[in-house]
C-alpha cells in the first residue's frame, strides 16, 4: 500500500526540529524509520509533517564516564551501539541486544530513541531500559525534563513524549558489579517476540537487589514485583532463582493473537524470567 502524501522537513538543529514539531499539530519525528514508515505504508497513522532528525549530530553521540554511567543520543543506531567499545565495557547487555536486533540492514538505520518512542509492546529496548533504571531526557520549547524509564512507557505506541517534544537522549547509571540477563522467545529467527524478560541482580552470595521487567505480555514494560520480593535476601543460585520465576506470570493478562494465546504468553513469561535470572547471577571475582 502506498503512503499518503506528507510534508517533509529536515532541520539543521534540535532547536529547529522542536520548532517544526511545535508548529504543526500533526507532526511526527522521523529517525531511522524502521517502524514509522511501515505504519505509514499501512495507513495506521497519518501525520501531515515528518521531521527528519536522523542526521542531527546533537542526537548521535555516546558518552561514557569513568564510573560506567552513559548518555546515549536518541538518534544513535543499533549498529553504533554495537560498535562502541566504551559502551560495551560499561553496559555489555545493551550492546548485545543491539547487535542481535533483526538484521544488519535494520541495525544500520534503526535508532534506540525510535525504538523507545515507538513503544511497540514487543520492542527490544523498553524492558531493558526500565530494568537498567534509565532516565529519558525530553526537550521542548519550554526546556528539558527528565523522566524515569519506568514512567516513560504508557502503553502501545504511547510514551511520555508529547506534542512538540523530542526525546533527546537516554542516561544510564553505572552498572557496577550487578549481573544482567535478557531472554526472549521469538516467533521466528529475526522476528517478533512472544515473551521477553530482563533481570538485574546485585548479589554477594545472597541477593541484595533484584529487578525483573517483562516485555510483550503487557501494554508496556512491566515489573515482576512478585519475583523481586521472593528473591530479596535469597541465595544467589540457579535453583533458587528458577524457583522464584513462576511468580512472573501472576496477574498477567496478555492478549491472544494469530501467533499465540494469552495463556501461552503468560506461561512463557515465567520461562524467559527463569532464563534471564540465571544469566543475571553475578560471577564471583
Amino acid at each position: 500500500m502506498l503512503m499518503r502524501a506528507v510534508e517533509y522537513a529536515r532541520p539543521d538543529s534540535v532547536a529547529d526540529a522542536i520548532s517544526a514539531l511545535s508548529s504543526h499539530p500533526n507532526a511526527r519525528a522521523l529517525a531511522g524509520g524502521q517502524s514509522l514508515i511501515n505504519v505509514l505504508k499501512h495507513r495506521l497513522a497519518a501525520p501531515e509533517l515528518l521531521v527528519d532528525i536522523s542526521d542531527l549530530s546533537e542526537l548521535r553521540f555516546i558518552d561514557v564516564d569513568d564510573d560506567g554511567s552513559a548518555t546515549i543520543g536518541a538518534a544513535v543506531t543499533y549498529d553504533e551501539l554495537d560498535r562502541s567499545g566504551a559502551l560495551r565495557r560499561a553496559h555489555p547487555k545493551l550492546c548485545e541486544v543491539a547487535a542481535t536486533t533483526v538484521d544488519q540492514q535494520v541495525r544500520c538505520r534503526g535508532t534506540i530513541g525510535g525504538n523507545a518512542c515507538y513503544n511497540d509492546p514487543a520492542s527490544n529496548f523498553p524492558p531493558l531500559l526500565v530494568a537498567l533504571e534509565a532516565t529519558m531526557r525530553i526537550e521542548s520549547a519550554q526546556g528539558t525534563r527528565s523522566v524515569p524509564a519506568e514512567e516513560f512507557f504508557f502503553g502501545p505506541f504511547d510514551t511520555a513524549v508529547g506534542q512538540g517534544e523530542l526525546l533527546h537522549s537516554i542516561e544510564l547509571p553505572p552498572l557496577g558489579d550487578r549481573g544482567v540477563g535478557y531472554s526472549s522467545i521469538l516467533i521466528a529467527e529475526d522476528s517478533w517476540a512472544l515473551a521477553r524478560a530482563c533481570a538485574i541482580l546485585s548479589a554477594n552470595g545472597t541477593i541484595e537487589q533484584a529487578r525483573v521487567v517483562l516485555g510483550c505480555v503487557a501494554p508496556a514494560p512491566r515489573r515482576a514485583t512478585g519475583v523481586e520480593e521472593r528473591l530479596q535476601g535469597a541465595e544467589a543460585t540457579p535453583d533458587v532463582v528458577r524457583a522464584a520465576a513462576p511468580a512472573a506470570s501472576e496477574g498477567l493478562d496478555p492478549v491472544s493473537d494469530v501467533h499465540a494465546s494469552g495463556e501461552y504468553r503468560r506461561e512463557m513469561a515465567a520461562v524467559v524470567t527463569s532464563r534471564a535470572l540465571v544469566e543475571a547471577i553475578p560471577i564471583p571475582i
